[in-house]
């Protein structure tokens, strides 16, 4: 179980990621995963928001938002794409 110290340092180190290209890779159920690049957009108490391009020549974006206990889950991953590192939970 994840203590009140462990999120408040994953929420630290994901605040950290601001403005930071990620890949996302999320468990969408039924053995279905996507994997998405994006940038880390913003972060708040419960969520953080991913904007992924959707269109590339019409600079259209899309914003996603999870929840921290989705990395606790291992239902979402991050990794940042500078150094090819998963964002650690504990």
């Amino acid at each position: 179980m994840v203590d009140k110290l462990h999120l408040q340092q994953l929420k630290k180190d994901i605040e950290a990621l601001k403005g930071e290209k990620v890949l996302i890779r999320a468990n969408k159920g039924r053995k279905k995963m996507i994997e998405v690049e994006g940038i880390l957009e913003n972060t708040y108490s419960n969520i953080f928001v991913v904007k992924f391009p959707i269109d590339r020549e019409c600079k259209q974006y899309r914003c996603v938002t999870y929840t921290y206990s989705d990395l606790i889950t291992n239902t979402v991953e991050i990794i940042l794409c500078k150094t090819n590192t998963k964002v650690s939970v504990m």
